[in-house]
């Protein structure tokens, strides 16, 4: 028997592991031959602290010291800039002041990427403090943190059966029984499915496809320092990859939870709405992939103990923000599990319990 099962090896339930395992005992189940394998190997993760809504941006800035210290940090500098169309002036002022960031000219514009589009890039604004973070060295190290301090990491094993009987949880996971007191839900696009299997009321989280490409460097540029790319509406962004280019439709297509791929179309259409704000055509994908962005229905994560049960919790609905949030979401589904204050404001706590859905 252990103190603690965390249903879930994608960066919620990896850093829950590595946070609780410093006070608990911790056998972690993921369903998969490898952690973070379905979202969290599969995004293309920035850290920009004003990226969400108030809840998550108060969970950035609580993760971003651990982010730029711990471990060395896993952050690199990158820069983000918005692109609107001339039609879009509007729409894209709006978005530039939510995002903090200040409208540059379109000449300074392309001498970050000088592949914009001389008419159809009308307008261009740009923040500085954007930051690429390196999400596999980020799951490696709280991996290592929670095996250090002794958690039990089991993979290739799906979760087939939950049962509670008295005080304690029983999981069928695989071939084995693991039991607890405490049940950690953070499966992912899977976190309702794992509830119902545990007789708790799902919240009814909706999984939402996106698509990404690798291209080939634009007209062979060195693209190592150019900024991650939004266009207005989201209808678009790429960033460096390595030495290539990625671009994603940015499209949230509901879904079932499921092993996702790209949907050719969709990538067609994003990639014609991206060819349309640059000089360079798209002549070559060297691949592409999807993954599953899950959110609660008012979009702010999911932390804390169910209202029927105060010995389930949910850590959920990351939906885009997992790895930036995941420092503070995880100190935070720690001190609720442990009994301890949290250090985020009490109202953030409240707007982040699934208690919130209950009345």
């Amino acid at each position: 028997m252990t103190d603690i099962i965390i249903i879930g090896g994608g960066i919620a339930g990896v850093s829950a592991a590595a946070t609780l395992s410093h006070h608990a005992s911790v056998t972690l189940l993921e369903a998969e031959p490898q952690l973070g394998y379905h979202a969290s190997g599969r995004s293309a993760a920035m850290f920009l602290a004003d990226y969400g809504n108030a809840v998550v941006k108060e969970l950035n800035y609580a993760s971003r010291d651990h982010h730029q210290k711990a471990n060395g940090g896993v952050l690199s500098k990158r820069g983000t800039m918005l692109i609107g169309r001339p039609s879009e002036r509007d729409d894209f002022a709006n978005e530039f002041a939510a995002f903090g960031m200040a409208e540059i000219s379109m000449k300074e514009a392309r001498a970050h990427v000088p592949i914009l589009h001389p008419e159809n890039a009308a307008f261009a604004a740009y923040r500085e403090d954007a930051f690429d973070l390196d999400a596999d060295r980020l799951l490696q190290n709280y991996t290592a943190e929670a095996r250090r301090n002794g958690a039990n990491i089991v993979t290739g094993s799906p979760v087939r059966k939950i049962t509670k009987s008295g005080e304690k949880w029983d999981v069928l996971a695989g071939d084995s029984t693991y039991a607890a007191p405490v049940l950690v839900n953070a499966a992912g696009a899977w976190v309702d499915e794992i509830a119902k299997l545990a007789q708790i009321h799902p919240l009814g989280f909706q999984p939402y496809r996106r698509s990404i490409a690798r291209l080939p460097a634009p007209g062979g540029h060195d693209v190592s320092t150019w900024p991650f790319i939004d266009g207005v509406h989201e209808r678009w962004y790429a960033k460096p990859d390595a030495g290539h280019w990625i671009v994603s439709p940015s499209e949230e297509h509901a879904v079932d939870p499921h092993d996702a791929w790209a949907d050719d179309m969709v990538l067609a259409e994003g990639l014609e709405r991206y060819s349309e704000m640059v000089t360079e055509p798209v002549t070559r994908l060297q691949t592409s992939w999807a993954g599953l962005r899950t959110f609660a229905p008012d979009r702010a994560l999911v932390i804390g103990r169910d209202a029927s049960d105060p010995s389930f919790y949910w850590l959920a609905g990351q939906g885009g923000y997992g790895f930036q949030t995941a420092p503070a979401a995880s100190q935070l589904i720690a001190d609720l599990v442990l009994g301890r204050t949290s250090e985020l404001q009490a109202e953030t706590v409240r707007a982040l319990s699934p208690i919130r859905f209950s009345t």
